[in-house]
């Protein structure tokens, strides 16, 4: 699906794959922890360390105060806010490194800190709102956040219910356990597999061809190769996807590559990559655009403030900075 070059992760703390954590907001990574505390469960043998227990869908709690710019680089309308004097970013916990909770249940990751700076560049305080990925578009829609900032392709389909400003890139991977062993080299070699994916994603959609991907994709593929098509297993959270794999269920697990990347470098003796990255694609920042189909629509003022506050960002180096701090330079944009 996509082409992209690896990089190394930086080490991040370990993850529980059996659930999500407590939504949270946060401020810079030196926030202090969420009020929610989080429950761990022991870690057992081969598998990946726990994180906090999983709380409701677009739950918040209130938000810890974080620094403002003197001048904002922009100003928004409070009555263009779903809370006064807040950005609400709508975000799926967990997919490291772009958005996990560390063992203390705060925010953290790219998405965090890209989030947290453009807040703080509008002069807002930034609340983070846990969602599950394939109703995103809704809640921001629907004016349960602002913006979302969630590892999202920016795709046509999206492109008409939202606008997406690109902010990032990455690619697809295969996931699949040490030791490869049914020798997954390359897509086809997933026919007539099980592999697993999160719902919503373009993985999913480019195993089961729909979106972008309908009347094509791996099935497609595989009915022209004369293969059986792919049995694939649609879960609701990415670290559920990832523990079908854990638990022998699939042959392979689908992911974007920063993700996969960052768990075959954080668990080098259960997992490693299949194959080559497929597919380069940009990631966006969704914004609703106030009309029927978004493609053409000019940006929102909360569009606009958005686009202002990251442009500003990478122009005076502040945006390169966190791309470096996770080791995800090479996935940078420019304006």
């Amino acid at each position: 699906m996509k082409t992209f070059r690896m990089f190394t992760l930086i080490a991040l703390v370990a993850l529980v794959l059996a659930a999500c954590a407590p939504a949270a907001t946060t401020a810079p990574t030196s926030a202090p922890a969420a009020t929610t505390a989080p429950t761990q469960a022991p870690a057992a043998t081969n598998t990946v360390p726990p994180q906090p227990t999983a709380v409701p869908t677009a739950t918040m709690v209130p938000p810890t105060p974080t620094p403002a710019q003197p001048t904002p680089v922009a100003v928004i309308a409070a009555d263009k806010l779903s809370q006064q004097g807040h950005l609400l970013i709508c975000t799926d916990f967990p997919y490291p490194p772009q958005e996990f909770f560390d063992e203390n249940g705060n925010p953290q990751g790219l998405d965090i800190d890209i989030g947290t700076e453009i807040a703080n560049r509008l002069g807002l305080k930034v609340q983070f709102v846990n969602s599950v990925f394939d109703s995103i578009i809704a809640a921001v829609t629907s004016g349960k956040c602002d913006i979302v900032i969630s590892a999202q392709n920016i795709t046509a389909d999206r492109q008409i219910k939202v606008s997406m400003i690109p902010y990032f890139k990455a690619g697809q991977s295969f996931v699949v356990v040490k030791g490869n062993p049914k020798a997954i080299k390359q897509s086809l070699d997933l026919c007539g597999q099980s592999v697993a994916a999160e719902s919503g994603t373009t993985e999913a959609d480019y195993l089961q061809g729909e979106g972008d991907y309908k009347g094509k994709g791996l099935g497609v593929e595989c009915t022209k190769a004369s293969k059986a098509l792919p049995k694939v297993i649609v879960t609701q959270k990415d670290t559920d996807a990832l523990q079908q794999l854990q638990a022998g269920k699939v042959v392979a697990y689908a992911t974007d590559s920063p993700v996969a990347a960052y768990y075959t470098v954080q668990h080098p003796d259960q997992f490693e990559l299949a194959g080559s990255i497929i597919e380069a694609a940009l990631e966006g920042i969704s914004v609703p655009c106030g009309q029927a189909d978004c493609t053409k629509a000019p940006l929102s003022d909360v569009g606009k403030a958005v686009d202002a506050a990251l442009k500003s960002m990478m122009a005076d180096g502040a945006y390169v900075k966190i791309l470096q701090k996770w080791n995800l330079t090479n996935s940078a944009v420019t304006p």
